[in-house]
């Protein structure tokens, strides 16, 4: 989440004058995050999250995640809900952006991840991916794979400037990585982001999960990748075992994995941790120096990456 593009108070009123959710009582910016403009809204009717889609979401892609957010509530996923105006259109536009506005989840994210968040993270995922497969609409996942090579022909200039020779390091491990990359592993809708400030707890519990805006339709296995890069490394970016085997666990607990997904955990580890290495490099190089954004560190994903590398087998990861 973040800000880049600011709405007044009159451009919000009018807005708001389509909804049944009552008059606007306060209005500020979500700073964490690199992606969206989110604001947080308060009305005469109650808690929201207004979004206006900004950089890498296609609008024609818009009314995909939207509606998965509610096949996956209707399937007992807890996440953010669109809220309808009163023609029944969740996607409208604000102050030259595709806008929705959704409902507030309760809770917060851990700070400060610790094992015992890590299984109800694994669980939540399993039932989420199982969740998604009556949801029929599909979209490839634009950070992909296919998308890795020309995102760092788009950073690799600034590549050096970041850290000394890291201009040659990522092209080698995609190389590496391309070359191994697996196929014919089970596809499903995946979050593709389930980072922990992604993830609310409340009272000790998980209670809802949000920011689907880079859902897609790819590799399952791949997810869990993403969250055993997200949740199982410790501040000095040593991986943590304990963790890893907590929220795998748990993730089989409700959808075993393959043999052939077990195999492919380290390659799908090192696609995840380059592809936010990707990301956050081309962030770095580019994001507007007045833009209401916390930028991420690229090399915390680099050094991830060098972990991956040097795994040889699922045993890596405590299975």
């Amino acid at each position: 989440m973040a800000v880049y593009t600011e709405v007044s108070d009159e451009a919000l009123g009018a807005f708001l004058e389509d909804y049944d959710i009552g008059r606007m009582v306060a209005f500020r910016g979500i700073a964490e995050g690199v992606e969206n403009s989110n604001f947080s809204l308060r009305t005469t009717g109650g808690d929201f999250i207004l979004t206006l889609y900004e950089k890498r979401v296609n609008p024609a892609e818009l009314p995909w995640f939207l509606g998965l957010m509610e096949h996956l509530a209707r399937q007992g996923i807890v996440c953010p809900q669109p809220v309808r105006a009163r023609d029944g259109e969740a996607l409208r536009q604000l102050s030259g952006r595709y806008a929705a506005v959704t409902t507030f989840l309760p809770g917060v994210w851990p700070r400060r991840v610790r094992p015992e968040h890590c299984g109800p993270v694994g669980s939540a995922l399993a039932a989420l991916h199982l969740a998604g497969a009556g949801y029929e609409a599909i979209r490839p996942n634009a950070l992909g794979p296919a998308g890795w090579a020309p995102l760092l022909n788009r950073s690799v200039g600034g590549a050096d400037q970041v850290q000394p020779g890291l201009a040659c390091e990522l092209p080698a491990a995609l190389g590496r990585i391309l070359a191994n990359w697996p196929k014919d592993l089970p596809v499903g809708h995946i979050h593709a982001d389930l980072f922990p400030d992604n993830v609310f707890f409340l009272d000790g519990k998980l209670s809802g999960l949000i920011d689907f805006y880079f859902a897609a339709t790819d590799i399952l296995a791949y997810d869990i990748a993403v969250c055993l890069n997200a949740w199982c490394f410790e501040q000095d970016l040593s991986f943590n075992v304990t963790k890893a085997r907590a929220m795998l666990a748990a993730y089989e607990a409700i959808r075993p994995l393959s043999a052939a997904e077990r195999a492919a955990l380290p390659v799908l580890c090192q696609g995840a941790a380059i592809r936010f290495a990707l990301t956050r490099l081309y962030d770095w190089i580019n994001t507007p120096a007045d833009a209401m954004v916390t930028r991420k560190d690229p090399l915390e994903y680099v050094r991830r990456l060098r972990f991956h590398m040097s795994a040889k087998d699922a045993h890596a990861y405590g299975i």
